[in-house]
């Protein structure tokens, strides 16, 4: 029992964020921007880092601030550069991932605690997550509920901006790999015809056992149920034939 109350907010977090981020991700698949992922939350790493170490600041309103900012430049940045750049967006994105990567870097080298910082922006754990990490994903996931009953998602603002904004929450309470997990491996299976909500539904059993798997293995939360959801996500490849039969019979 006590066991079941500890992982409660771990879990909700989990699923908070598959909500959140799943209807991102069958955009992103769509549009051909997988990168975004990466770059957008690296830049709101590397935002959080800057304002934390760099300029000495301590809040977690501040830290989300910068977070947010951070996100929503560079994704706005990227929208610009599919709209002029269509044939080269994943490489430049590519670049301002690593761009990001190297500033959150340079940025933590300034502070005895930096590095441990950017672990943590990279791969969270978890199991300490607070409440109102989880709620604010929760949050997320209704605001995203709502969208995908609309065309906003279609239109270029409307995307990048609710990219941005979903991300730099989701990163702080989940950390990059895990974020780029949820928003991926469920729009990997809708790729393959299964419904939104059973995906989800998957996708949380699979980061719940990386999630079980981490506390009897004693291994950080974060990395385990990445690897966990990105197994599962893996997976749909070999499904993808049969599963694309059931979802688009051919027309006659």
């Amino acid at each position: 029992m006590a066991m079941q109350a500890w992982l409660a907010l771990p879990m909700l977090a989990l699923l908070g964020g598959l909500l959140a981020l799943s209807p991102l991700g069958s955009q992103v698949l769509r549009r051909g921007v997988v990168f975004i992922d990466l770059a957008v939350a690296q830049a709101a790493a590397a935002a959080v880092i800057g304002v934390h170490f760099v300029l000495d600041l301590e809040s977690l309103g501040l830290d989300q601030l910068a977070a947010s900012a951070g996100a929503l430049g560079v994704s706005l940045a990227i929208a610009g550069i599919t709209r002029r750049w269509p044939a080269q967006r994943e490489a430049l994105i590519g670049l301002l991932y690593v761009a990001g990567a190297c500033l959150a870097m340079l940025g933590a080298s300034a502070h005895p605690h930096g590095k441990e910082k950017l672990m943590q922006l990279l791969a969270a754990d978890v199991l300490w997550v607070n409440s109102s990490s989880v709620l604010a994903l929760m949050l997320c996931a209704v605001v995203m509920a709502v969208v995908r009953q609309t065309r906003w998602l279609a239109k270029d603002t409307a995307f990048y901006v609710l990219f941005a904004l979903v991300t730099s929450l989701a990163v702080p309470a989940l950390g990059l790999f895990l974020v780029f997990s949820c928003l991926i491996a469920p729009a990997l299976w809708v790729e393959r015809g299964m419904r939104h909500v059973t995906a989800v539904l998957a996708a949380w059993a699979a980061a719940l056992t990386g999630l079980l798997l981490s506390w009897w293995l004693d291994t950080p939360s974060g990395p385990t149920i990445a690897l966990s959801l990105t197994l599962w996500g893996v997976v749909s490849l070999w499904m993808a034939p049969k599963s694309l039969q059931q979802a688009d019979p051919p027309k006659p």
